[in-house]
């Protein structure tokens, strides 16, 4: 028997309070999701079906942690593209078992959540996640398997287009030819913010042309070095959006994905 206060239960009696609990309090204590769209056994088909894609996570009904939060920045950063869902369904595995039907009907059970499935408009079967649980590789996934953009905080989705292919190219001679397209590109630019931005991006191409490809990495460990120390928060940020327009110079393998 357990003592609660100045009663006593039953394994049985505690397991029940716990779940009432889950279910009075549990949107306090669950990671914080912006902009994902819950969906359940009655919704689900008809929602995606909607979306050139569909990112939705398969979990318990109150996740939090780690894995959560990570889960949230990719839903936040695709607040604004009306052609990518970010969604969640929570799977309970006592009571009325709410949406294990669903889990089921793609294989899950509670020990591989969480779970990503990305569903493509006019594909039967979703692919799923398996890279490591970060907000930049699930957004890698998604963008190479659905070819719907999504721009890191920082990123000029032009400029991202050029990076790509700058990464991909080996000849000095027709990396030249990017950097200088992406210093018209400068040009065109407007804004403080975006200015900034852009000046990264062309920055970067000169190095790497001057340096080789490991400038990329080792700018990107300086920068987080520096971003372990004590920062203003507009520096913060700053440093930050450098992080993720370096990433965009990342070349995604296929173990990533």
């Amino acid at each position: 028997m357990y003592h609660v206060w100045n009663h006593r239960y039953s394994l049985v009696e505690l397991d029940t309070l716990i779940q009432q609990f889950l279910l009075d309090y549990g949107e306090f204590i669950a990671g914080d999701c912006k902009g994902c769209v819950q969906l359940d056994t009655y919704s689900f088909d008809k929602v995606i079906s909607k979306f050139k894609a569909s990112a939705v996570k398969f979990d318990v009904v109150f996740p939090y942690g780690e894995k959560q939060d990570e889960f949230g920045k990719v839903s936040e950063s695709a607040y604004n593209i009306n052609d990518l869902l970010i969604a969640e369904v929570g799977v309970k595995d006592y009571g009325d078992k709410d949406n294990t039907d669903l889990a089921e009907r793609y294989g899950l059970s509670k020990d591989d959540f969480p779970s990503v499935k990305l569903f493509l408009m006019g594909k039967k079967d979703p692919l799923t996640f398996t890279g490591e649980f970060k907000a930049e590789n699930i957004q890698n996934f998604i963008k190479q398997k659905s070819g719907v953009y999504i721009g890191l905080p920082g990123c000029l989705e032009e400029f991202d287009k050029v990076a790509e292919e700058f990464a991909k190219e080996n000849c000095n001679e027709k990396r030249k030819q990017l950097l200088r397209k992406t210093e018209d590109l400068w040009d065109k630019v407007t804004g403080n913010t975006n200015q900034k931005s852009a000046e990264v991006y062309v920055k970067t191409m000169r190095k790497i042309i001057e340096k080789g490809n490991e400038f990329m990495n080792n700018e990107l460990k300086r920068v987080q070095n520096i971003l372990k120390g004590k920062l203003s928060k507009e520096k913060t940020t700053e440093m930050q959006h450098r992080i993720n327009i370096l990433q965009s110079f990342k070349i995604i393998t296929k173990d990533e994905l």
